[in-house]
């Protein structure tokens, strides 16, 4: 069966066939589900969301599954000797954005490469962005008033507004802490080690040693557990000082 535009002797209508023709080979970006991640050589396989059209030998078409596109670099946000990672997992959506030429030569080696193949546009030529979401998929939650880092049901997440920094989840900490300013702690702290202050304590409510040995808890040198008092005799009389 023929095309009726086919049928049209009209030079402005074979051109534009010509231009759709040309258009429908060249490959730009297209949104993608992950199938398969390769976190060491930061690579997936991805299975493209939008079917492709086959031209029937009757003149119909039908739609089928784009090829599975392979071997694609992922892109994590990277510069100047900074990087942020995440897992990517199998069931992620992202989009593949094709590059105008061939990017064999300089994925393998970096730096400025020939063009191993004349291809343009091509499938083979794909970076997986990770992020752009179908409606199913999109995250519910999200806060108008400072920037977030958090998980996607946002159970944990460090939030940054003007002047304000809110952490929520726990915090595992390795390595050395500088504060400078005020801290302020609503909670109980638990500490485990050494700690060495400078500076006056007031504190206010019980103080409580709960195993305190000889030697163990001392003020101006003198144990808080093992000290004894001079002058001492029945009476009214106050003993002496602590020794």
């Amino acid at each position: 069966m023929s095309d009726r535009r086919e049928l049209l002797d009209d030079p402005e209508e074979s051109q534009r066939m010509a231009q759709d023709g040309m258009q429908a080979r060249i490959w730009t970006a297209i949104p993608g589900i992950i199938e398969s991640v390769d976190l060491e050589a930061q690579t997936v396989s991805v299975q493209p969301t939008i079917k492709g059209v086959i031209n029937q030998e009757n003149g119909s078409t039908k739609t089928v599954n784009m090829p599975l596109l392979v071997d694609v670099p992922i892109v994590f946000p990277r510069a100047g000797g900074f990087s942020v990672t995440f897992p990517v997992a199998q069931g992620d959506e992202c989009l593949v954005v094709f590059a105008s030429r061939c990017i064999d030569a300089w994925y393998q080696s970096g730096g400025i490469q020939e063009a191993l193949e004349a291809r343009m546009h091509d499938l083979s030529d794909g970076f997986a962005i990770l992020g752009p979401t179908s409606q199913p998929k999109r995250l519910e939650n999200v806060q108008t008033d400072g920037l977030e880092l958090r998980t996607e049901d946002r159970s944990t997440y460090i939030k940054l507004t003007p002047g304000t920094i809110y952490i929520h989840g726990d915090i595992i900490h390795t390595g050395a802490t500088t504060q400078t300013g005020n801290v302020n702690i609503n909670g109980s702290t638990t500490q485990t080690g050494d700690v060495t202050h400078t500076g006056n304590t007031n504190q206010i409510g019980t103080l409580t040693a709960t195993t305190v040995s000889a030697g163990s808890m001392t003020a101006g040198g003198i144990s808080l557990a093992g000290h004894v008092h001079g002058g001492v005799q029945t009476g009214t009389n106050t003993t002496g000082g602590p020794q």
